[in-house]
């Protein structure tokens, strides 16, 4: 008996060494050696801006995403970022932990990319006492200045919702509620990705939450993170005419899914993997929005959220050091975690064999930072237009701003 239960927990270590040792060894017991600040285009100090507002109002902000303005023809007429901030993450965090204390509610912000002005956004008509704390983000364009749907993954304090607004460009400071979507299979959702005014992929981390009873929680969620198990995984949800929704499981067997993305084309589903380092794409039929895996990228770091760039270049943000990460949010003494983007550029779209494919993807650092200058990153944007790009922290102050 002894031998078999020796023998099982051999597999499961070289399993668990297979799947997670290389992220591990240099995302968890190696702080990576990277400079104080690193940026593609020029040197950091004369190339990138901070963008920061009253106190404790636009810091910890988790995702953001463009806000296209279009004209008559299709055409971007004006361009917007809107992002979600949470001052108040490190008492109320649902995948990290802790969840000490939900209020006060976060903040929605306006960004404007031609003069980096801000301006928040209120929540009209929003219920009162209903927690508000923006995870994923997404947006549909304004079509001739037609309103937009805007969907909002909300860490409630009962439980996680995704929230439906409006929003319009006559007045773009003011987010419409529409109401709240809820379901039994929204057990952790994190990332989103519209297909169009009333459906959307959404990602969901963990099989197994922080927000169970104790002892469950923390240790539960945190062996599900560092162990790599594959529970966690990506719907699509529709919206239907009466207001209820249709969810129909699209990918399963994910270590904590994250970051989700659609190609501009819409044939590629990008799809982050944290616990692995890896970001799996899959082919997604336009009409069905059924997928296909495709193939995977390995990272050096615990990828967070990403996100296509108009050209079809895919845009990776993530933690390099996950110690250093947990010790920011923990309040400790001089703690600082690192921040890594990258771009992945696939050479050509012809697929001849797997291998062949995987080997077409070239990977080009956009931005370091040993955490001093910026730190925390978990998302990044790229404007193709401008080629600038757009960085924010999930315990950094403000955002950050490169123009080539």
């Amino acid at each position: 008996m002894l031998s078999r239960v020796l023998a099982v927990l051999a597999v499961l270590l070289a399993t668990f060494i297979y799947r997670s040792g290389r992220l591990v060894k240099h995302g968890i017991f190696t702080l990576p050696a990277l400079p104080p600040s690193y940026y593609v285009d020029g040197d950091v100090q004369t190339h990138c801006t901070i963008l920061q507002e009253s106190p404790h109002t636009f810091e910890y902000c988790e995702d953001m995403t463009f806000w296209d303005h279009l004209d008559a023809d299709g055409t971007v007429a004006a361009r917007f970022i809107i992002v979600g901030c949470d001052p108040n993450r490190k008492a109320w965090n649902t995948v990290m932990g802790p969840l000490r204390n939900p209020e006060p509610r976060a903040y929605l912000w306006l960004l404007d990319t031609v003069d980096n002005s801000l301006q928040r956004i209120g929540l009209e008509g929003y219920p009162e006492g209903h927690s508000f704390h923006p995870l994923g983000i997404e947006v549909t364009p304004s079509q001739n200045g037609a309103p937009s749907n805007f969907y909002v993954v909300n860490h409630a304090r009962e439980k996680t919702t995704i929230e439906h607004f409006t929003i319009s460009p006559d007045t773009p400071t003011q987010a419409l509620w529409k109401r709240t979507l809820s379901s039994p299979w929204f057990v952790s959702p994190n990332a989103l990705a519209i297909t169009n005014e009333t459906s959307f992929y959404v990602s969901n981390d963990h099989l197994m939450t922080r927000r169970l009873p104790f002892p469950l929680a923390p240790a539960l969620p945190l062996t599900e993170t560092i162990a790599g198990l594959p529970l966690s995984w990506l719907a699509h949800v529709t919206i239907n005419p009466d207001g209820t929704i249709t969810h129909e499981l699209a990918a399963l067997g994910v270590a904590f899914a994250n970051g989700v993305a659609i190609s501009p084309d819409g044939t590629t589903l990008a799809l982050s993997s944290t616990s692995l380092g890896q970001v799996y794409f899959y082919d997604r039929n336009t009409a069905t929005n059924a997928l296909k895996f495709r193939e995977t990228v390995n990272l050096p770091f615990f990828n967070d959220n990403i996100m296509f760039d108009e050209e079809g270049t895919l845009i990776v943000t993530g933690h390099p050091h996950f110690p250093s990460l947990t010790a920011v949010a923990a309040n400790k003494t001089d703690a600082r975690a690192p921040s890594w983007a990258v771009s992945l550029t696939p050479f050509q779209k012809k697929r001849v064999s797997p291998r062949a494919h995987a080997q077409r993807i070239g990977s080009e650092t956009l931005f370091q930072s040993d955490g001093s200058v910026f730190g925390s990153s978990c998302t990044t944007l790229r404007d193709s237009r401008t080629g600038s790009l757009y960085m924010v922290g999930l315990y950094e102050e403000g955002l950050m701003v490169c123009r080539p």
